[in-house]
């Protein structure tokens, strides 16, 4: 994503606005969408095969794959592992992570700009998990949700926020700074929900059908800017 931090405050107004005091509850699969296909690994845990990235700044290390850019070693821009296995349409993605600082993220029903560069949804992290959970659109409509928000977008591509998904709480999702937590996606038809650590972090249903994506590719965030850290592993996916 691009930094944020300034064009986010009308979102951030609505989440407050909206209490954000549901009742914390994990998101259930309808059983006619569940079993299609077994969870496969689509990380090996030992290199990159079927990923594809940028070696100055992807590797696998401690058997996860491991975003890095130093002072010496900055990215000139946003730049992207993508997972070369297949399109993704309807799914459920997933995985464990580990954000040291800066900014991060996890794309899908993406589009491969070019040279490592990839626009579309993203299931948003950062260092200092203001961010993280929240949904944004890489090279497109910008932030969708913030973290803890239910969201319709209109066909004029902008986003109402209907109301919270998750109680607000100390440690919001049980969010473990710089150590692993687990982030779950699942996207079916133009539904698509986020979870940490099993909390509901954005449930956001897109009416957009000239923006919105029912299918694309996998890929993980490199954020140009600061030296930064990140890390993946335990991926899953299944198709629905």
């Amino acid at each position: 994503m691009f930094d944020k931090r300034l064009t986010r405050r009308s979102l951030l107004k609505g989440a407050a606005a909206a209490g954000l005091a549901a009742v914390a509850a994990p998101y259930i699969l309808p059983a006619s969408a569940r079993g299609a296909e077994e969870a496969k690994a689509i990380f090996n845990g030992k290199d990159l095969t079927d990923w594809d990235g940028n070696p100055d700044f992807w590797s696998v290390q401690d058997g996860a794959i491991t975003g890095l850019t130093t002072k010496e070693k900055p990215t000139a821009g946003n730049t992207f592992l993508i997972w070369k296995g297949g399109v993704t349409k309807d799914f459920e993605l997933t995985m464990k992570f580990c954000m040291q600082n800066h900014n991060s993220g996890i794309q899908y029903r993406s589009k491969d700009m070019g040279k490592w560069v990839v626009h579309g949804y993203q299931a948003d992290m950062d260092g200092d998990n203001t961010y993280t959970g929240g949904l944004y659109e890489e090279g497109g409509r910008g932030i969708l949700a913030l973290p803890g928000q239910k969201v319709v977008i209109g066909a004029d591509g902008k986003p109402k926020v209907l109301g919270p998904t998750v109680e607000k709480m100390e440690g919001k999702f049980g969010i473990k700074a710089k150590d692993w937590n687990t982030y779950a996606i699942i996207a079916q038809g133009n539904h698509l929900i986020q979870k940490i650590n099993n909390f509901v972090t954005a449930d956001v249903t897109d009416d957009d059908e000239k923006h919105r994506a029912m299918e694309g590719i996998l890929a993980l965030q490199l954020h140009a800017g600061p030296p930064m850290k990140v890390q993946y592993k335990d991926m899953m996916l299944k198709v629905l």
